[in-house]
């Protein structure tokens, strides 16, 4: 990856981690093994580096890329591991985004995830949570106003990667700026193909700001406060 862009990948320890939906009042725990993801959200400018637009509301190369849609976001997964020389992780079918029921089962009928390729992805949400956690237990690794950009002190605005403190892993921007789209369902029964989002974002009360905190969208949505990190497999 090309680290001009301020992107570099960070090799995530194996652990447990335990999810809960408050909506359900259900939890349930995740055995991980070594992975990596990302040490920032994917930037305007390696976006534009390797797709050639420029999506966002906002403007600047080390802004977090937004405004992006899940189906834009696993493409770009495939697209920045042809240009790395890694085998794409993701099977694109035609009928991807073919409207309401275009998708189905596990991956949906428009995407395939090849376990076994080692190139970019979006992180599952319990390999999200394990990476944002890094070890520790409470809602937030420290102090919310000294890791993320929320309504408390962003001014309602996106702010540049890398700008508050990451946490104990050294991953950035993990809480607030831009929610992170993940590989996951939301709840196929109630919400259909609804993917989960994670982490905060700009707009977002402290509340939202939490290792824990669970939003949904729909992989076609593009939304100013959306981006997303890359992951990769250890093989």
């Amino acid at each position: 990856m090309d680290v001009v862009t301020g992107n570099e990948m960070v090799t995530i320890p194996p652990g447990q981690v335990t999810l809960s939906d408050r909506r359900t009042q259900r939890s349930w725990s995740v055995e991980l093994a070594p992975y990596q993801l990302a040490a920032f959200p994917v930037t305007q400018a390696l976006y534009a580096q390797i797709t050639g637009q420029r999506p966002s509301a906002a403007h600047g190369d080390r802004l977090p890329v937004e405004s992006v849609s899940w189906w834009d976001a696993a493409r770009f997964c495939n697209a920045l591991s042809l240009h790395d020389g890694l085998p794409p992780a993701y099977r694109l079918h035609a009928d991807g985004e073919g409207g309401e029921g275009g998708e189905g089962g596990e991956g949906g009928e428009g995407i395939e995830w090849d376990a076994s390729a080692d190139g970019y992805r979006l992180p599952t949400e319990a390999e999200w949570e394990h990476a944002c956690r890094a070890g520790t237990t409470g809602p937030q690794y420290a102090p919310l106003d000294t890791i993320a950009w929320y309504r408390g002190n962003s001014q309602e605005r996106i702010h540049a990667v890398g700008g508050k403190r990451p946490n104990p892993w050294g991953l950035h921007d993990m809480l607030g700026n831009v929610w992170d789209w993940c590989w996951d369902v939301y709840d196929a029964e109630v919400y259909g193909s609804y993917r989960v989002l994670r982490g905060g974002g700009w707009f977002d009360e402290h509340w939202s700001c939490r290792a824990s905190a669970r939003r949904r969208s729909h992989p076609t949505f593009q939304v100013d406060d959306v981006g997303f990190r890359v992951a990769r497999t250890l093989v």
